[in-house]
């Protein structure tokens, strides 16, 4: 008896986007002296440019539901507001009373800022995307066109990034500033600079990590049970259900010793003037010792992968 046949959906703008972006045809026409005048860097960052509009364009097709799913993200909020008020209610004020050096107003701020610092790590569907093109053998278009599967993510991930901080500004502004009572002043110009950095590389954090789990399918192909553990790991250790501060002195130690920390706790640690001027420089330091260091990971992962792949799907 045959067995129906399961059909896969259909490529993505961006996915097509991978297939077109091959010079030959486009240097085959045209002469020596003007691709010789075109250089290296130049054409790199011309097909990047190409990459990141077709997968912003490809967002903006179903915008509607997109803008829909960032607004439910806010919801959450109220609850956490509530949560810590009932919580700080049991002690003497709930202005004025603490828990781990944090009152209830601190606690607000706090997971207000962790949201941000969220909005930047976090990569929905990155691990579970290259996993998936490794295991139905779709990650051959990486490997038979002269396009970097990895720098072909990230642009793709920046495009996705820039289309949910146009949606979810204006979500943020409101609720910053109804919630504005609850911050301390602002802080100096340099912790701002640290804030704005941190931020930044949290980005890059958070895509080098998703990638690096992503790209241990080439070694396990189901990464299903290992990315649930990673997630529930990832969310407590990043600061993002509670700050680290509440942990003992032997599990912050623990914690200190992985990047976790950077992608919320640290940013929202920052703005709330938790480190002077020395500490930050060096904590910046770390955090970018970490993305090099994962950088390194992520090709040697992707160099020894390919070769043990074997091609797997149609």
């Amino acid at each position: 008896m045959a067995t129906p046949s399961t059909r896969k959906p259909p490529p993505s703008a961006c996915d097509l986007l991978v297939l077109t972006l091959v010079p030959y045809p486009l240097t085959s026409q045209m002469s020596d002296a003007a691709t010789n005048a075109v250089s290296p860097f130049v054409s790199k960052w011309r097909t990047n440019w190409i990459i990141l509009r077709t997968c912003i364009e490809e967002r903006l097709v179903y915008r509607a539901d997109f803008a829909l799913g960032t607004l439910f993200r806010f919801l959450p909020i109220v609850t956490q507001i509530y949560l810590w008020g009932a919580i700080f209610a049991a002690g003497t004020s709930e202005q004025h009373a603490e828990i781990g050096g944090y009152t209830y107003y601190d606690m607000v701020a706090y997971y207000l800022l962790t949201m941000v610092g969220r909005a930047f790590s976090s990569m929905p569907g990155l691990t579970s995307g290259i996993a998936t093109q490794v295991r139905d053998g779709s990650i051959k278009k990486f490997l038979t066109q002269p396009i970097d599967m990895l720098g072909y993510l990230f642009w793709h991930r920046i495009a996705h990034k820039l289309v949910y901080y146009g949606v979810a500004l204006g979500p943020f502004v409101l609720v910053f500033w109804l919630c504005r009572s609850y911050f301390p002043p602002m802080p100096d110009l340099v912790t701002i600079a640290g804030f704005v950095a941190c931020l930044m590389m949290a980005f890059l954090l958070g895509f080098l990590i998703e990638s690096l789990m992503g790209l241990i399918a080439f070694w396990f192909l189901e990464v299903s049970s290992l990315l649930f553990i990673y997630m529930m790991l990832n969310y407590f250790l990043s600061g993002h259900m509670i700050p680290l501060d509440f942990l003992p002195a032997w599990a912050q130690g623990i914690v200190n010793l992985l990047p976790f920390r950077f992608l919320a706790f640290e940013p929202a640690a920052i703005w709330l003037g938790r480190y002077d001027h020395t500490q930050l420089g060096q904590l910046l330091l770390i955090q970018f010792g970490w993305i090099a260091g994962l950088f390194i990971a992520n090709r040697l992962a992707f160099h020894f992968g390919v070769k043990r792949y074997s091609a797997f799907g149609g």
